[in-house]
């Protein structure tokens, strides 16, 4: 009877002990999904949002690139090539335009801005960098304080005012990867006013925005970017990555440190340097890939030009070798014929004179 109480209990041991071994394993499993959503909290509460999660950082410019040009363009936001970015001038469900989509994010403190300079070159230092507060009351747009929050009621974002944008665009060479790039590194909205006292609009350069830093909201908004296909769309980041917006340049980087209206006398002149610098950009992307390629080819012509008329030469050049060699043999034997001719002439009429 023992014996029997004992088998009873190693097979109670045997069910029950693979039972209490799996539980760890189970319990480990919900505490690593513990634990990673305690870092997800832990990185919202750093600072880290869902689009920095989802929308990694881009990669600056390299610093060792062996050739780069920087140019300021103005973007004119009622033409057709940069309306996407303009309308709804108001939110449409889920669809907004740009410089709502900036404003929202400036308010909440998830977009740095910075602020712009006389000379209108993008500075990035944190001394530089705008509280929205400030902002709103440099520019009196009309706000609310809610406890800590500023609330800004939709129709007064200004966002019907803001008809330009200021881009820097850095063109690039990168010999480490042999590639050419041309990226937008820094965006400037531009609110377009009407003084009593100016004729026309004032423009009210706003702010600058690292574009990396904005990279990842405009990954998740997107336009519509054909007036015939409106099922024809794309993200805010894609219409600025492939180059998709059209503008002219008003400045570029140099030693001087001048926009380019300070560096010619007259409209004109401006329109033409304009395209004078425009043919530079496109010359240089063009020669990168089809410069050494026509130059071997040429190469290559130059070469079986130069081997032909080498043989042609050479054929020429030996029937007229020979004809002057047998035209030297013949003047020759001429001469030995005649000069025999004339010494046998000679001793006959001698002999004759003796007879």
């Amino acid at each position: 009877m023992k014996h029997l109480r004992f088998i009873l209990v190693l097979a109670a041991l045997c069910i029950v002990l693979p039972a209490l071994n799996a539980q760890p394993q189970k319990s480990r499993v919900q505490t690593n999904k513990n634990a990673s959503a305690q870092q997800a909290g832990a990185g919202t509460a750093a600072g880290i949002s869902r689009a920095d999660l989802m929308f990694p950082t881009a990669v600056d410019v390299p610093e060792d690139v062996t050739w780069r040009r920087d140019l300021y363009r103005t973007l004119d936001l009622s033409k057709d090539e940069n309306a996407a970015l303009y309308f709804p001038v108001e939110p449409q469900g889920k669809q907004i335009n740009f410089f709502t989509l900036v404003f929202q994010l400036f308010n909440t403190g998830k977009l740095p801005v910075y602020e712009y300079q006389l000379d209108g070159i993008e500075n990035f230092a944190s001394d530089k960098r705008m509280h929205f507060k400030d902002f709103l009351e440099k520019y009196h747009i009309y706000y609310e304080v809610q406890g800590n929050n500023i609330k800004v009621d939709q129709s007064d974002i200004p966002s019907a005012q803001v008809l330009s944008l200021f881009i820097k665009e850095s063109s690039y060479y990168d010999q480490n990867t042999a590639t050419y790039h041309s990226r937008v590194t820094a965006i400037c909205p531009v609110m377009h006013d009407n003084d009593e006292f100016s004729f026309g609009d004032t423009k009210k350069p706003l702010f600058w925005i690292k574009y990396d830093d904005l990279k990842k909201y405009l990954s998740s908004h997107t336009v519509m970017v054909s007036n015939y296909n409106n099922a024809a769309t794309m993200s805010m980041d894609d219409f600025f990555s492939t180059n998709h917006y059209k503008g002219d340049i008003y400045m570029t980087t140099n030693m001087q440190g001048k926009p380019l209206a300070q560096t010619v006398a007259s409209p004109d002149s401006l329109k033409s340097e304009q395209a004078r610098i425009e043919k530079q950009m496109a010359d240089f992307e063009k020669h990168i890939w089809s410069a050494p390629v026509d130059s071997i080819a040429q190469a290559r012509k130059d070469s079986i030009a130069a081997a032909t008329s080498k043989k042609s030469k050479a054929k020429t050049a030996r029937p007229a070798s020979t004809t002057r060699k047998e035209s030297a043999s013949k003047s020759k034997e001429k001469k030995s014929s005649s000069s025999s001719s004339s010494s046998s002439s000679a001793r006959v009429s001698v002999r004759r004179q003796r007879h």
